[in-house]
């Protein structure tokens, strides 16, 4: 007789892993949806995890852990109502267990990847530059399936990130010594989330009091980049969970409790550097008191805060939460009640006009022109890449770009007029 279902976990041991099973061994593909999940460190957030997992659509879960062991398999498998067909942890210790046939074959077939706690290096020295991390890449941006995180494991899913090699950084380590040994950071070379474009991530926000550090890094990644930089930072028991189009809902207990999410963004003008920034000398950044905007939103049970995380970061369009001021004076952290962050739109260059000039929008293949004169036109990613498009007086060709919000540039009459494309 076949045996279709394995209720208990067994353990399969080898060279640098160790993996426990739990649910049907025969492989299914299904067909998924792409979506992330970053869980700020303590008990996972129910609620989020059942958003992450019917994205899978019933297929197959790998968990990925260095350290630990099989808590997570019954947990995903049957205690919370959504249907997979199998969890799997896979306990890895070395790349040569990152690299090991089985495991690459396991990630290959998951139609959804969890990251669970512990120590971020080991998933960046274990995991990066070899053939796992390229299995993790096609898993997000070929399979479109979902990927999410807690703790260590969100720390790593931001393109940007803090890879702890030398061991955490506290907030006054880092406000009072912006290149301490400790603030090692990563920067477009491991995970490939473009949603997370940009972005870097922090964890147990409130326990320990991580603002500090948080506006450290950015004020590093910023004065290092061409480009804004932004935070998405969640206490320990909120969870951040955000789907292919941008749409981002925050999940917690609150009022019960104190949960909350943070969405950081510097103001976007180029020079808005930090006033301080040297080794051994304390940190200030704060540019007329507006040097960092910070979205802060309740997790809410049903995660019914719904809001666009492009909106939020290129032009300060949010809902539900409650913008912030952050500024560092001489190596102290500063929170006040603050506006709207100012939209990156309007401050980057000279606008002549708001209205539409590319339309439909959202678009599939092709955008009208409702302007003459057009000089040149560019295309831009929120990462900043630029992108050709073929386009003549009355249309232009973006059906080979993927899908995502770009930023038109249009020059005309000696003026640049800038407008947000979304492609379907």
């Amino acid at each position: 007789m076949k045996l279709l279902l394995l209720l208990f976990p067994f353990l399969t041991f080898s060279q640098g892993y160790t993996s426990y099973f739990t649910g049907s061994p025969t492989n299914i593909n299904t067909t998924t949806q792409f979506g992330v999940c970053l869980m700020g460190g303590a008990t996972e957030n129910d609620n989020a995890m059942r958003w992450l997992l019917q994205k899978a659509n019933g297929g197959d879960v790998v968990v990925l852990r260095s350290s630990g062991s099989n808590g997570y398999n019954n947990y995903l498998y049957s205690q919370l109502g959504v249907t997979v067909n199998s969890v799997e942890t896979l306990v890895i210790t070395s790349v040569a267990g990152a690299i090991n046939p089985y495991v690459l074959n396991k990630v290959a077939n998951a139609e959804m990847i969890w990251f669970a706690g512990g120590d971020q290096w080991n998933y960046v020295s274990f995991f990066k530059d070899n053939a796992l991390e390229d299995l993790l890449n096609n898993h997000i941006n070929v399979k479109h399936a979902p990927i999410g995180g807690t703790s260590a494991g969100m720390a790593i899913l931001g393109r940007n990130y803090f890879s702890a090699q030398n061991g955490s950084v506290t907030s006054t380590q880092a406000l009072n010594n912006p290149y301490h040994s400790n603030i090692t950071l990563g920067t477009n070379d491991f995970i490939n989330i473009p949603i997370l474009n940009n972005v870097i991530t922090d964890t147990h926000f409130d326990n320990p009091d991580r603002k500090g550090r948080l506006t450290t890094f950015l004020a590093r990644l910023n004065a290092n980049s061409f480009y804004n930089n932004y935070g998405i930072a969640c206490n320990e028991y909120t969870a951040v969970c955000i789907d292919d189009q941008g749409n981002t809902q925050v999940f917690g207990d609150y009022p019960n409790y104190q949960e909350f999410a943070y969405f950081v963004v510097p103001y976007c003008v180029s020079n808005n550097n930090p006033e301080t920034m040297q080794a051994n000398v304390p940190l200030s950044w704060n540019f007329n008191g507006s040097a960092i905007f910070t979205y802060k939103v309740a997790g809410l049970p049903n995660g019914s805060t719904i809001f666009n995380l492009y909106n939020l970061f290129v032009e300060g369009i949010g809902q539900g939460g409650d913008w912030k001021n952050w500024t560092v004076n001489n190596g102290v952290f500063s929170e006040v009640n603050g506006n709207q962050a100012i939209s990156c739109l309007l401050n980057t260059t000279d606008i002549v006009s708001n209205k539409e000039l590319l339309y439909p929008n959202p678009v599939n293949d092709f955008l009208r022109i409702g302007i003459s004169g057009i000089e040149k036109i560019e295309f831009f990613d929120l990462k900043g890449r630029s992108f050709l498009v073929n386009w003549n007086s009355n249309v232009i060709d973006v059906s080979n770009l993927s899908k995502g919000i770009y930023i038109a540039k249009i020059y005309v009459d000696d003026k640049e007029i800038i407008q947000k494309v979304i492609k379907n």
